[in-house]
């Protein structure tokens, strides 16, 4: 088995993984080194985690647990999740899609509708047509059950930096037609990044994430110069 992220991408390594060297020893570019992502926090990320099989749920409390991140919440419907969600503003919530109460599906587009916390939609094989409507309401990623922390963890970093960057965007750009743009802007300047440096999607978009904010640029300038090919990027390429 293996995570399924809904927007595809190339796997991510560890959003929380602090940049370790001097900024004096960066390039002014500011591109990681090895891999390594910028500007992130060392604090555990904090989950609400909503499933109403309670095996389930204490086997994924379990892994998320021994993978550094602090889970604050349980629910076992998705009424509960919203709440959860809602009063703790957590920085992510794994939702089961089949709940009582209210399903996971619902509860992502009440969560995702407030720009609250970015959601992981856990579902199994036999629900694959519920995945379009998870996606449609706002989920950033997905789990097919079973699944192993191998799965979890690269599956809970890209639903992280998406939300990110579509946080960055509603803070820079007023429309929704001009955030859509900038999107396809991002998602090339990101596939170049990727495909000529080494990086992957989360460590492209925190790149030019930083980039935008160090050189006090929107980051459609940045990204439209990564597109140019007028915006120097080292020649080294990160290892992953």
């Amino acid at each position: 088995m293996y995570a399924n992220s809904i927007i595809p991408a190339r796997s991510a390594t560890s959003i929380r993984t602090a940049q370790n060297e001097s900024a004096a020893d960066q390039d002014e570019t500011n591109l990681p080194d090895h891999g390594t992502l910028v500007g992130m926090s060392q604090n555990p990320l904090r989950v609400v985690i909503a499933e109403d099989e309670a095996l389930i749920r204490l086997d994924l409390k379990e892994m998320l647990e021994e993978e550094g991140y602090s889970v604050v919440a349980e629910a076992g419907d998705g009424e509960s999740a919203v709440e959860h969600v809602t009063g703790l503003r957590p920085d992510l919530a794994i939702l089961d899609i089949k709940m009582p109460v209210l399903d996971g599906i619902s509860a992502a587009e009440r969560i995702a509708a407030e720009r609250i916390a970015p959601v992981v939609i856990l579902t199994a094989f036999s629900q694959r047509d519920l995945v379009e409507r998870a996606r449609d309401a706002g989920a950033m990623a997905y789990l097919v059950k079973p699944f192993t922390k191998a799965d979890l963890v690269p599956a809970i970093e890209m639903a992280v930096s998406r939300f990110a960057e579509i946080r960055a965007l509603d803070d820079e750009i007023g429309t929704l037609r001009e955030r859509l743009e900038v999107r396809k802007l991002l998602d090339r300047a990101k596939g170049l990044l990727q495909s000529e440096h080494g990086l992957t999607e989360p460590e492209a978009f925190r790149w030019i994430q930083k980039t935008s904010m160090d050189r006090r640029l929107t980051m459609r300038t940045v990204a439209e110069a990564v597109i140019a090919g007028s915006m120097r990027v080292p020649e080294e390429t990160p290892q992953s």
